[in-house]
């Protein structure tokens, strides 16, 4: 599918405003519409001359006029934000994700145009607890679901569902992601392995599976040139190796702070929030005790998309991009690492 006008929501954050700026520099697509309430990301202030920024709020009706107005054929949804505090807090960022994708979704649905969805999903979606399999597939449910994040995912596919039944016309592809990482995308676990000491729950040694940004960027590009049907549907997107959390704290250079499950990691949440990290959450906190991988090779075989970075190469690209200066010796940090191997 050729995509001639694409509209592009989130494009004040670095997966929506880099997906646009690779986007226009397409000589097929005709012209990109960024659309955000703040200011676009720096990736998008710096695209082609065929990208516009549009600011508006996809909960608005101004959204239907743009879709219209514009010719739009292909809209890339991408903003849903994991974070509380970037959104204003848990009302807030409730209202944007889960209201904000109904309303983009009633103006696709009236429009004659679109003929391409793309939605960016998260592999939350399928909660954490001890009970969880060795991967996800796709047709999975959770076993259990705290509410936050993974909630207003499972409500965004919910509605999702709903526009495909009434707009079968529409290819949709839902992509849910593994946690991003990388040198400048903003993720609730970014702030994590910056930290000196790495509050740990003691007994507990989770599964962690990454996706580099320039992947992700990468597998909403991609999918924005498909027009078969084997595209639609739901994909997970994820590097397909795990690591242990125990190794990411060895290999960002860390210590771990040993914390009691039960009132003490209460506790250790308000003090990790007090320092500055307002998203460490029961629900991050949950995922941080059972951890969760999910298994890619759907992507991969309807699709035609695997990404580029390994989950260790992710984890090890970030660490570099953002300058983490390790707060053990190196020498007892590389014969950790050894002992690990």
């Amino acid at each position: 599918m050729t995509s001639r006008v694409v509209l592009v929501t989130g494009v004040s954050r670095f997966l929506g405003g880099a997906t646009a700026r690779v986007l226009a520099q397409d000589a097929s697509v005709e012209r990109v519409i960024g659309v955000d309430i703040t200011a676009p990301h720096p990736h998008f202030a710096s695209s082609h001359s065929r990208a516009e920024f549009v600011r508006a709020d996809i909960s608005s009706p101004l959204i239907a006029k743009v879709i219209d107005s514009a010719g739009v054929d292909t809209v890339i949804h991408t903003d849903i934000n994991a974070s509380a505090s970037a959104s204003g807090g848990r009302a807030s960022m409730k209202e944007a994700n889960v209201m904000g994708t109904m309303r983009l979704l009633a103006a696709c649905q009236h429009s004659s145009g679109v003929r391409r969805l793309i939605v960016k999903s998260s592999g939350a979606v399928y909660g954490a607890s001890p009970r969880d399999p060795v991967l996800f597939t796709e047709q999975m449910q959770p076993r259990y679901l705290s509410g936050g994040y993974g909630k207003d995912v499972q409500d965004v596919e919910g509605y999702v569902r709903g526009f495909v039944r009434r707009r079968p016309d529409v290819l949709t592809t839902v992509l849910r992601f593994a946690n991003f990482l990388g040198p400048q995308v903003d993720s609730v676990l970014a702030p994590y392995f910056e930290l000196a000491a790495v509050p740990r729950l003691i007994g507990f040694d989770p599964r962690l599976q990454f996706v580099h940004e320039q992947d992700g960027v990468a597998a909403l590009v991609h999918c924005a040139g498909l027009d078969d049907d084997d595209a639609a549907g739901v994909f997970n997107i994820a590097a397909p190796d795990i690591m242990y959390l125990s190794q990411a704290v060895l290999r960002a250079g860390r210590v771990s702070l040993p914390v009691i499950p039960g009132p003490a990691a209460s506790v250790a949440s308000r003090l990790v929030r007090l320092l500055g990290y307002s998203d460490f959450t029961p629900e991050l906190i949950r995922y941080l005790r059972y951890g969760r991988a999910m298994q890619t090779e759907l992507a991969s075989e309807q699709l035609g998309f695997t990404p580029s970075y390994s989950t260790l190469e992710t984890f090890d690209d970030y660490v570099a991009g953002r300058a983490i200066t390790p707060t053990l010796p190196l020498r007892a940090l590389r014969g950790a690492l050894r002992s690990r191997s």
